[in-house]
């Protein structure tokens, strides 16, 4: 018996005093009808008794409160439900959070022990004699070139008992302390975190591990780590060459893997390998890997050109079924990337444990957690697509640009004859697999008739530029670098004739607008549709045409944890088939020496918040500051071009020109997005034909204060330094303009370059008529003459338009004239306001002083930045 306002079901009968009691079939009914409108209204509530007799005697307001309660309960489950699996987690991390706290102590202990033995043997050392001491050091010495492992035939029984020791020496490094594991900087270890992230410290070559909790089953788990090639970016290919069973009803396998090159200053490695798979005793799955060397013995594979045969040492995955579901992994991975064969400059990539953790170690755990929420989370997102089809087409871009960059003769390429100077390379494929889809495929609405790819790429490297902020300024600023005739062309919708090859950048650039398609979990890799407006003009097409591309961002968020920046890109079809040929072109910045601060949360592998609300610690969308950890990377450059093969020498020439054209842009971009000029503001680059910062900004505000009789910023005693410092800190937008026919922005401080989506080197070539589209622009532009003979105007709420295409709207707005120490007009300056808090007192003050001047209506204030969403048609 239960009161109305928590009436319960289960009983036979209906009492009509304070208590109520259902039958099962009026429940049944109730349930039924919640599953269809869990919060119904009151006159659905009348509704559902009229249409459902066995109701009919029941009071609507019990009806109401059942409805409660049931809702409720619901809740109560949804609550319990997760609070059992964040529980499971909790005592699974628990576990293995005090598993890895045994094998410190145990490393602990060792390294006391090997002290106290180190220190006995210094002391014995400095009692002997000399000829003591050198023949226990050349003794010593004798010892260590010993080989660990005597050499072995190639018999079944010599690969299986490589494979069982290559087991015992795998666990000893996954839960022992055969390696000296400490913690990977800047990657703290916890309850909500992806793992725990430890980088080997004083062993042979390079060696990464994790330990971390994945939603998948053991046997899954293992399935998806053995297709390397799904989550290895940087993989070419696995061949299995031979499979053996063993007696523990283990499986021995021989492998020939290829792995790409990340640029083109380094040579492609390749490794052949031995690998393990066995379940324990404890019924863990044990997937363990071995390189076959001659120290070793076993079947030889012999050296592929231009591979460099790599090593890898006892590595793999160590897989733990979970109670309630999941598993709990080891991941380990030691290799000897033979660094003497890349230049030295790059030799920190091959060297650094840190690189291999992140690039390897931590995109196998990243693999597994974005299978998981998949398969947790089912949903069809991006334009209808299913999750596995987008990983498909981002693995395709990655994979295409990375054969681009690499260029191996057995996939068809060959190189090009050098015009005279060797800073870019030019390939050219014509083998049939590579045009397949090509030549029959329609892009953009042309036939495609080409029968030939061809590959310009060149490298460079970078000093003080932070990779993720030069990737992102060229995602979101195309103009500054590309040349639209020629993305056509690369396109495949024109036909190529020797007229059709431009080398420079004509008439204006069509706008882009970038279309979101999907992420990652962890917001590390973007896809997404590129919609390059009226690029199509040339002889067959008399009206503009829309070009698409499919873009693949990685490494651009301010909170990435990778070990590069990529932006790949591929022309599409408007139609954009799940099978659409793809001829991927792009950049890719990789670090060279990465510092990772161990206090920054954006280094932080925490991912709770970012699960929930969004990345930790992340900055605005226009936020170009980025992450300066590192002043040295290389940029490595590869665009491919659909050809007829006649025109070979004519798109060879073009595409050289190209890339040179590409490299002076960037080059020209990382010194305007260096610290020193955003940080240093003494260093701010003027254009040509303007005084110096620091006179410039004096000019700014003593017209400014002779005009209005108030200051734009407050007065300091640090001279014309510190003025200028607070001019480009101003909380609101400051843009000069030039005195010319039509009026060209030559000045912003952060505020206007943020709002404007600019840089000051991109700035002198935004008109005025491009900032302003609405009637504020008109009066501004019309106000010039005023503004010159007055010296002071002011303008009511508008919206002025960003280099990306996006509306801005700013409260209120100033102009004024600025005079020069001669008194000649300078320029005008003019100051967009968007605090209405903040400024509301200082305009009501320049508009008493001002005569002649209404104070204008205040507009609603709305967002920064605001767009409006568009789809492909």
């Amino acid at each position: 018996m239960i009161p109305v306002t928590s009436c319960k079901e289960g009983k036979m009968g209906i009492d009509q005093g304070k208590y109520v009691r259902y039958t099962p079939e009026q429940v049944e009914a109730l349930e039924r009808l919640y599953h269809d409108c869990p919060k119904p209204s009151s006159l659905r509530r009348q509704q559902l008794i009229r249409e459902c007799p066995i109701l009919s005697n029941i009071d609507p307001k019990q009806i109401k409160v059942w409805f409660q309660n049931r809702r409720c309960r619901e809740k109560q489950r949804k609550e319990a439900a997760q609070l059992q699996a964040v529980n499971r987690k909790l005592t699974a991390m628990n576990k293995l959070l005090m598993e890895e706290n045994d094998r410190l102590q145990k490393q602990v202990s060792q390294l006391v022990y090997e002290n106290g033995y180190f220190r006995q043997q210094t002391q014995n050392t400095a009692l002997a004699t000399t000829d003591t001491s050198c023949e226990s050091v050349v003794t010593n010495g004798q010892h260590h070139l010993t080989p660990q492992h005597p050499p072995r035939d190639a018999s079944p029984a010599g690969v299986i008992s490589i494979a069982e020791e290559t087991l015992s020496e795998f666990l000893s490094k996954a839960t022992g302390t055969a390696v000296e594991w400490v913690q990977m900087p800047g990657m703290k270890p916890g309850p909500d975190s992806i793992g725990i992230i430890a980088i080997s410290h004083g062993c042979t070559g390079v060696a990464a591990r994790a330990c971390g909790l994945v939603g998948l089953e053991p046997t899954k788990v293992a399935e998806i780590l053995k297709d390397r090639v799904s989550w290895f970016r940087e993989c070419r290919s696995v061949d299995v060459i031979n499979v053996m069973p063993t007696a523990n009803n283990g499986i021995i396998e021989l492998l020939y893997m290829q792995v790409y090159a990340p640029t083109t200053l380094a040579p492609a490695r390749d490794f052949w390998l031995v690998r393990y798979t066995s379940v324990l005793e404890d019924r863990s799955l044990v997937v363990c890997e071995r390189s076959l060397t001659s120290m070793l013995g076993g079947p030889s594979m012999p050296l592929v050109q231009p591979f460099v045969r790599a090593e890898m040492m006892p590595s793999g995955y160590l897989i733990r079924p979970c109670e309630g579901g999941g598993s709990v992994i080891h991941i380990v991975h030691h290799l000897d990337l033979e660094p003497w064969s890349v230049p030295e400059v790059l030799r920190p990539l091959y060297e650094s444990s840190i690189v291999l953790a992140q690039k390897t170690t931590l995109a196998a755990l990243r693999h597994l957690r974005q299978i998981a929420h998949e398969i947790s989370h089912p949903s069809i997102s991006g334009w209808g697509r299913q999750p596995t089809v987008l990983r498909a087409l981002s693995q395709r871009l990655s994979r295409g640009f990375n054969e681009a960059v690499n260029g191996f003769a057995d996939d068809g390429w060959s190189m090009v004859t050098s015009d005279g100077i060797d800073d870019v390379t030019v390939s050219v494929n014509s083998s049939s697999s590579k045009m397949m889809g090509l030549n029959l495929g329609i892009i953009n609405g042309f036939a495609s008739t080409r029968s030939c790819v061809l590959c310009a790429k060149a490298s460079m490297l970078l000093q003080n530029i932070s990779p993720p902020m030069l990737l992102k300024f060229l995602r979101e600023h195309r103009s500054e670098w590309a040349d639209r005739n020629i993305d056509v062309y690369s396109a495949a919708a024109v036909k190529a004739t020797p007229w059709a090859l431009p080398v420079s950048r004509t008439g204006c650039y069509g706008g882009q607008v970038i279309l979101p398609l999907a992420h990652t979990l962890d917001r590390e890799d973007f896809l997404e549709v590129i919609k390059l407006e009226n690029i199509g003009h040339n002889q067959e097409t008399l009206t503009p045409q829309d070009l698409y591309l499919l873009q693949l961002c990685n490494g651009v968020d301010g909170n990435a944890f990778g070990t590069c920046s990529e932006l790949i890109f591929a022309p599409i079809d408007a139609s954009f088939a799940d099978e659409a040929p793809l001829l991927p072109s792009g950049f890719r910045v990789i670090p060279l020496d990465l510092k990772m601060d161990p206090t920054s949360p954006n280094r932080t592998l925490d991912l709770a918040s970012v699960l929930e609300v969004g990345p930790t610690g992340s900055q605005a969308s226009n936020d170009y500051s980025g992450n300066c950890g590192s002043t040295k990377s290389v940029m490595t450059i590869a665009f491919q071009f659909a050809f007829e093969s006649h025109l070979q020498e004519n798109v060879a020439s073009m595409a050289r020109q190209y890339i040179r054209n590409i490299i002076a842009s960037v080059q020209r971009l990382a010194l305007a997005l260096s610290p020193s000029c955003l940080g240093s503001h003494v260093d701010l680059r003027i254009p040509p034909g303007n005084p110096e910062a620091v006179t410039l900004a004096h000019w700014i505000c003593h017209s400014y204060r002779a005009h209005s009789g108030v200051e734009l910023v407050k007065p300091s005693t640090d001279g014309n330094d510190s003025l200028l410092k607070m001019l480009w800190h101003h909380s609101d937008a400051i843009i000069c303009y030039s005195m010319k026919t039509i009026p060209v922005s030559t000045f912003a401080n952060q505020a206007g370059l943020d709002m404007l989506e600019t840089t000051l080197v991109a700035l002198q070539d935004i008109t005025l008529e491009k900032i302003f589209v609405d009637q504020g622009g008109k009066t501004l532009f019309t106000e010039f003459p005023h503004i010159i003979q007055q010296g002071f105007v002011c303008f009511q709420a508008g919206l002025c338009i960003s280099s990306m295409g996006r509306p801005v709207s700013y409260e209120r707005a100033v102009a004024w004239k600025v005079l020069d120490d001669e008194d000649n007009v300078h320029c005008i300056c003019s100051i967009l306001l968007r605090m209405l808090a903040r400024t509301q007192a200082r305009l009501r003050y320049y508009f008493l002083r001002i005569p002649n001047k209404v104070e204008p209506t205040i507009a609603t204030r709305g967002g920064w930045l605001s767009s409006s969403p568009i789809s492909l048609p």
